[in-house]
C-alpha cells in the first residue's frame, strides 16, 4: 500500500522504520548476550574438572539472576504485558526442562561418561538446542498466525504429552543407547571406548585395514541428547506459544530457560528420586497449557494468572515431594532401630 503524500506519510514511514530497526536491534543484543555468555560458560570450564555441587549451586543462581536481569530488559523494550509473557514462558521452560535433566543423567549413566566430561556433551547439546528452538518458534508461531485453529491442534497435543509425562517410566533414555550406536553407525564406526574429550578419533592402521575416523561414546551421547532435546521441545515451544506469540519472547525465554540447564544437571541429575512428584506437576502444566491454547481464540486467560497457576503447581509438587521424601526417610530410620533392638 502506497503511503500518503505529506508530513503525515513521512511520520509513517518513520515509525515503520523505527520499529523496524527497534525489532532487529532487539534481535541482535539478544544474540549478542547469549553468545557471550556461551563463551564465558566454555571459558569458565575450560579442561576437564568434575564438578562440585557447591558450583554447581551458584552457577545455577548466576543463569537464573541473568535471566531475569534479561526479563527487566524485556519490561523497558517492550513493557508490563511482555515482560509477564517472558516470565511465564521462562518458568514453563524451566520447570519442563527438569524431567529433561533427569532423562541426561540415564543417558551419561548408559554410556558411562565420567562427570568430568559431561559438560563437554552438554555445552554442544545446548548449543544445538538453541538452533532447533529456534526453527520449532518460527515454524510455530508462523503456522499460528496463518492458521487460528492450529491452536486448538497444537493444545490438543500438549493434552496428550501432558497424560505422558504423567505416566511416564522411570527407565526413560536408558534404552536409547544402542539406537544412537546404531543411527551414528550409519556414518562413523563407533568405538567402545572413550578417547579423553574427544568425539571422534582417527585410530592408526592395523593389518588389513588403513587408518580411519571413528565416533567416541562421547559423540553418541551427544546424539541420544539432542534427539531427546527435539522431543521435548515438542511440548516446550507449543507451550510457550500458548502464552505468547511474539518469537522474540518465545525465544528468550526459552534461551535463558535452557542456559542454565547444564548447572541445574550438576545440581539435581542425582535427585530425581527426591521429587517423586515432579512428573505429575510438569503433566499437569501441559494440560493446563494445552486448555488454554485450546479456548484462546475464543477466551483470553490472563498472562500473570497463568503465571501463577504454574508457579502453584510446582511448587506444589516440590512441597509434597519433600514431605514424602522426610517421611520415607523416617520410616526407614525407624524400621533400622527396630531391628537393631
Amino acid at each position: 500500500m502506497p503511503f500518503p503524500s505529506g508530513s503525515g506519510g513521512r511520520d509513517l514511514r518513520n515509525r515503520e522504520k523505527l520499529v523496524s530497526k527497534g525489532s532487529v536491534m532487539e534481535w541482535v543484543v539478544l544474540i549478542v548476550v547469549i553468545v557471550a555468555l556461551l563463551a564465558v560458560d566454555l571459558l569458565v570450564h575450560r579442561g576437564n574438572h568434575e564438578p562440585t555441587a557447591k558450583r554447581a549451586l551458584v552457577e545455577s543462581a548466576a543463569w537464573v539472576a541473568c535471566g531475569l536481569g534479561f526479563a527487566a530488559v524485556v519490561l523497558v523494550w517492550k513493557g508490563s504485558g511482555a515482560f509477564s509473557e517472558y516470565l511465564s514462558g521462562y518458568v514453563i521452560e524451566k520447570s519442563l526442562s527438569i524431567d529433561n535433566v533427569f532423562v541426561w543423567a540415564v543417558i551419561f549413566s548408559s554410556f558411562a561418561i565420567p562427570a568430568r566430561y559431561q559438560h563437554r556433551v552438554l555445552f554442544w547439546g545446548i548449543f544445538g538446542a538453541l538452533a532447533m528452538r529456534a526453527i520449532f518458534i518460527f515454524a510455530g508461531a508462523a503456522l499460528i498466525d496463518e492458521f487460528w485453529w492450529m491452536l486448538v491442534v497444537f493444545g490438543v497435543a500438549l493434552l496428550i504429552s501432558g497424560v505422558k509425562v504423567i505416566r511416564h517410566k522411570d527407565d526413560e533414555g536408558e534404552h536409547e543407547h544402542d539406537r544412537a550406536v546404531k543411527l551414528l553407525g550409519r556414518f562413523l564406526p563407533v568405538r567402545s571406548q572413550l578417547a579423553e574429550q574427544h568425539f571422534v578419533v582417527k585410530e592408526p592402521p592395523s593389518p588389513g585395514h588403513a587408518a580411519r575416523w571413528v565416533a567416541t561414546p562421547l559423540l553418541a551421547a551427544l546424539v541420544v541428547v539432542e534427539v531427546t532435546d527435539v522431543v521435548f521441545a515438542v511440548d516446550s515451544v507449543p507451550a510457550i506459544l500458548a502464552v505468547s506469540r511474539d518469537p522474540f519472547i518465545v525465544f528468550a525465554s526459552n534461551a535463558f530457560a535452557i542456559l542454565g540447564l547444564r548447572a541445574m544437571y550438576f545440581l539435581l541429575g542425582d535427585a530425581r528420586e527426591r521429587f517423586h512428584y515432579l512428573a505429575h506437576a510438569l503433566g499437569a502444566i501441559l494440560v493446563f497449557v494445552g486448555l488454554k491454547m485450546i479456548v484462546s481464540h475464543w477466551w483470553h486467560f490472563p498472562t500473570v494468572a497463568s503465571l501463577g497457576v504454574i508457579v502453584a503447581i510446582v511448587a506444589g509438587a516440590i512441597g509434597a515431594s519433600v514431605v514424602k521424601t522426610r517421611r520415607a526417610e523416617a520410616a526407614g530410620i525407624g524400621q533400622a532401630v527396630a531391628r537393631e533392638g
